[in-house]
């Protein structure tokens, strides 16, 4: 008998134990070869005053067995807690987040029988940093990170997983008509990657319209690679129009430590009611599989579910009026039927794939010249006018060899050449370039915010401009 291999197993909140007592338990009866070390966290840990909702023992089984099978699992409102996935996906460098989102069509009721796409979406930057801060009383920030290294590996694993998988296209979705640094950033290195594998088709979408034809023909599509934000939202969309999202799992994968779980909620409403839907978890543990090189088990699991959805065993969630069984009479029907195979639906196929550490992104030895060409002030200010504003900056913008060339207003340019009819919040950008003549330095830079001090300005933060190998690398005032 072949050893077992450990995984690290966490039931979650709400239904999190009911469905992963199920899970495990068609697991077990499809022989799959694992050794479950049982760890807490979620709610009950949050509550101990643990903010990140994970203590010390699970951080040491995970690093021990390299696996986790999540369950849902609930965060407090409220008390600053954060999210116990992102902390794991960040901390564990679990940078893909991969979704297949697949139609079951006829019979789960969808109005897209041939829709068979994966999402994979990068899981570690973005606006999910969750770096916030409020500067005014008005006004939050929210940090957008992209990187060069963060973009490249999860491209790269979108056009690896395709090849792996005999997936034919790669869909790129960005919005750098907008935000043309950084999801602009994204969208060059899909197009330098995409030239690598020549044999897979390559196409980009702006995001909205993207999303809008994803909801609408969702066919068009065969493995999608996108920010986390808009991999957030577009895998729901696709879960759901397939569907249902309960039936959705996911692999979070990095180069060492890989997570799997549904991607639906702890849905406390209807927990302990024995009605909740495995599916999605089990597919979550389907992935796990696989990936842990038990691809045999993977199929006579999924090929059994496949069949009993088939036969018309279904939960609540998806069998619309019809008949439906409860969480453990699911899985039971999936474990009769082990060893069978669906015959309207496609059968599935899992070939042996061993675990692979994925070579670590490395840093190009070639390094940008960068200039500093100026700052970006930002102000606090709910009494003063525009025009009294501006009257101090330039003051001060001449006093420390500056040049005042603009301010704006939640990113609309207000002076120069200004528009009444413009809201106004009481946070102000202020954009200072060197004197003609002049090359910009830090110490200038400090002599300005002292500058600015003296005329008794609150200044709240700054933002270096720089070029890089003579190129501007910041962004123009919407009006400017």
């Amino acid at each position: 008998m072949a050893e077992k291999r450990p995984i690290t197993v966490a039931t979650g909140d709400g239904i999190g134990p009911e469905i992963m007592e199920a899970t495990l338990n068609i697991l077990e009866q499809a022989g799959a070869e694992i050794e479950p070390e049982f760890i807490d966290v979620g709610e009950k840990v949050y509550l101990t005053g643990n903010s990140t909702g994970i203590p010390q023992e699970a951080w040491d089984s995970l690093r021990r067995t390299k696996v986790l099978l999540k369950a849902p699992i609930t965060t407090p409102q409220g008390g600053g807690y954060k999210s116990l996935n992102v902390t794991i996906r960040t901390a564990m460098g679990l940078y893909a987040n991969v979704r297949p989102c697949v139609s079951y069509h006829p019979v789960v009721e969808n109005k897209h029988p041939d829709m068979d796409l994966v999402i994979v979406r990068e899981n570690e930057e973005d606006l999910y940093s969750g770096i916030e801060h409020q500067q005014t009383p008005d006004v939050v920030q929210s940090l957008k990170l992209i990187s060069r290294p963060g973009s490249e590996r999860i491209i790269r694993h979108a056009f690896e997983y395709a090849r792996k998988n005999n997936r034919k296209k790669v869909t790129c979705l960005v919005k750098d008509n907008i935000m043309k640094l950084s999801d602009g950033l994204f969208h060059q290195v899909f197009k330098e990657i995409s030239a690598e594998y020549p044999d897979i088709e390559a196409n980009s979408y702006i995001v909205d319209i993207g999303m809008a034809r994803l909801a609408d023909s969702p066919e068009e599509f065969d493995v999608i690679v996108t920010l986390n934000l808009y991999g957030d939202i577009a895998s729901d969309i696709a879960a759901q129009i397939a569907g249902s999202v309960g039936l959705a799992g996911s692999a979070n994968i990095g180069d060492q430590i890989a997570m799997f779980e549904a991607i639906h909620g702890s849905a406390p409403d209807i927990a302990g009611k024995g009605i909740a839907n495995p599916s999605g978890l089990l597919h979550g543990a389907i992935m796990m599989l696989v990936h842990i090189g038990q691809p045999e088990a993977a199929e006579k699991i999924h090929n059994a579910w496949l069949k009993t959805i088939e036969d018309g065993v279904l939960t609540g969630d998806i069998a619309k009026g019809k008949d439906a069984v409860g969480t453990k009479e699911f899985a039971n029907a999936v474990v009769d039927r082990l060893g069978q195979s669906p015959s309207v639906l496609a059968p599935v196929v899992y070939s042996k794939e061993v675990e692979e550490k994925q070579e670590e992104t490395t840093r190009p030895n070639y390094v940008p010249e960068r200039e500093l060409d100026g700052t970006d002030v930002f102000l606090f200010n709910n009494t003063l006018t525009i025009d009294e504003i501006a009257e101090k900056l330039t003051r001060a913008a001449e006093a420390s060899h500056h040049e005042f060339v603009m301010m704006t207003n939640r990113g609309v340019k207000v002076y120069p050449n200004g528009f009444s009819e413009t809201f106004l919040s009481d946070h102000w950008r202020c954009r200072f370039q060197p004197s003609e003549g002049k090359t910009e330095t830090q110490g200038m830079i400090r002599e300005l915010l002292t500058q600015i001090e003296s005329e008794e300005l609150d200044w709240i933060k700054i933002e270096n401009l720089y070029r890089f190998d003579g190129k501007i690398a910041y962004s123009l005032a919407q009006g400017q």
